[in-house]
């Protein structure tokens, strides 16, 4: 049995009762707006089924989703489930909540219209505050996280890979090198980050994962900050992995 469908019992469980635990009493937190200017409109009729997936929408809206999604998500949710969706016990791991329709009705029901008990809110509503598309780009966000331990044996190697782009960035700072210097290396090291991303699992079961390596890998474009920034982004995937 996989991880996911061991834990999908708990999980409507927890579900159907997380709006009763202290965890989620965030009620008297006012939303905050989600600019989601860049995605595709989707209408006014609300959907059952993720819109902004790679495999209906393509890589590129997939990616914004991804984004935009982070941003909302900080800012509305993780009080309560936690940085990187992680929860920390108290309330559910959104992460595996399944990436399929299944799990998208319940998701875009509770996201609408919130959980009151006994007249006290304990989530709120976030439907009309926040729209459409900001409730699926967070779901995007939310479904791609990564699984547990998902880049555990590729960590020494993304140390690794960190500590030459630090060195790097180092080296441009101090004006003895340029980026273009390193420019078939980053090209190399370009594809070798994407290929890792690819073999990392999500907890939801969704297809693409977004990790440090994919992160990192999309950094690495070409630009003056490229380098400095795809090493701040394994630094900060590897600390949160640990």
């Amino acid at each position: 049995m996989t991880k996911i469908a061991a834990a999908r019992p708990l999980l409507a469980i927890a579900l159907a009762a997380a709006a009763a635990g202290a965890a989620f009493a965030h009620g008297d937190v006012a939303p905050q707006p989600v600019e989601t200017g860049n995605l595709p409109a989707v209408g006014d009729e609300w959907l059952t089924e993720n819109p902004y997936r790679a495999e209906a929408a393509g890589e590129e809206v997939w990616a914004e989703a991804v984004t935009i999604g982070a941003s909302g998500y900080n800012q509305n949710c993780a009080r309560c489930h936690g940085l990187e969706v992680i929860s920390g016990g108290l309330a559910p791991d959104l992460r595996y909540l399944e990436a399929e329709e299944y799990g998208d009705e319940w998701y875009v029901e509770r996201f609408r219209h919130g959980y009151t008990q006994n007249g006290i809110t304990k989530m709120p509503a976030f439907g009309e505050l926040l729209g459409q598309e900001a409730a699926w780009a967070i779901r995007t966000y939310i479904e791609t996280r990564p699984d547990d331990g998902a880049l555990d044996e590729y960590a020494e190697h993304l140390k690794d890979v960190r500590d030459g782009l630090v060195k790097h960035a180092e080296e441009i700072a101090a004006g003895t090198a340029k980026a273009a210097d390193f420019s078939e290396e980053l090209a190399a090291l370009k594809a070798e980050l994407e290929g890792i991303a690819e073999q990392v699992p999500t907890a939801s079961g969704a297809p693409k994962a977004d990790s440090a390596a994919s992160r990192a890998a999309a950094a690495l474009d070409g630009s003056e900050q490229a380098i400095k920034h795809a090493a701040e982004i394994l630094t900060v995937g590897l600390s949160a992995a640990e």
